[in-house]
């Protein structure tokens, strides 16, 4: 009887720490969408897929490994030359968005050195609603540009250069800012993500995760 008790009593605490899973954590308040530990036979990423030249765009967008990390090692070709994601949850229950990226080198003439694209709808025409957060060379972190009919609105995340060989990690609350710049609810479920490096830019991402409020 008291070895019972005292299994029933370990179970409890486990299941409290959260150390009791089916094959993930017993937490649920952070989904990880990507980490870039998968890659084809040519480096590119696995579930991913080019937005336009499939050639060129598997070349610059290249699985990598940073001693245990893996990541996305991308020297962009040109700004519109993005990749996508078709990946689903719920924005609204996982309202923040959360990655790692870093600058390696860009070119004083680039304007935009890299973006997240984040798409929690489809328009009437089933194109995605995007909003685009940047790495820009200049401007004030915070500010928003409205895309237009066929663009994606954006929101500057980080400004210049530094730190340059750095990882630094943003975190925005997607549900939020869509509400804000798009004025209605997104899907019940999200369309996925985009990714670009500028012209001349040699970025790295890593993990992408999306999380609870």
């Amino acid at each position: 009887m008291q070895r019972t008790s005292a299994f029933v009593i370990c179970l409890s605490l486990l299941i409290l720490n959260g150390d009791v899973t089916n094959g993930q954590s017993a937490s649920t308040s952070l989904q990880v969408l990507e980490d870039f530990s998968r890659a084809e036979p040519d480096g590119f990423p696995v579930g991913w897929q080019a937005s336009r030249n499939d050639a060129a765009t598997r070349k610059a967008y290249v699985v990598a490994r940073d001693g245990e990390q893996s990541m996305l090692r991308t020297k962009g070709v040109d700004a519109q030359m993005r990749i996508f994601n078709r990946v689903a949850w719920d924005p609204k229950e996982y309202p923040i968005v959360t990655w790692r990226w870093r600058l390696r080198a860009a070119p004083s003439s680039s304007e935009m050195w890299a973006a997240v694209f984040v798409s929690l709808d489809t328009d009437l025409l089933i194109i995605p609603v995007s909003t685009k957060y940047a790495w820009a060379s200049a401007g004030t972190v915070g500010r928003i540009k409205e895309g237009g009919i066929f663009g994606a609105a954006e929101v500057v995340v980080r400004s210049g250069p530094q730190p340059i060989g750095q990882w630094v990690e943003e975190r925005v609350n997607a549900y939020a800012d869509f509400l804000k710049i798009h004025n209605h609810e997104p899907a019940p479920k999200a369309w996925g993500m985009s990714l670009v490096a500028g012209p001349g830019v040699e970025v790295d991402f890593g993990r992408i995760a999306v999380a609870k409020q």
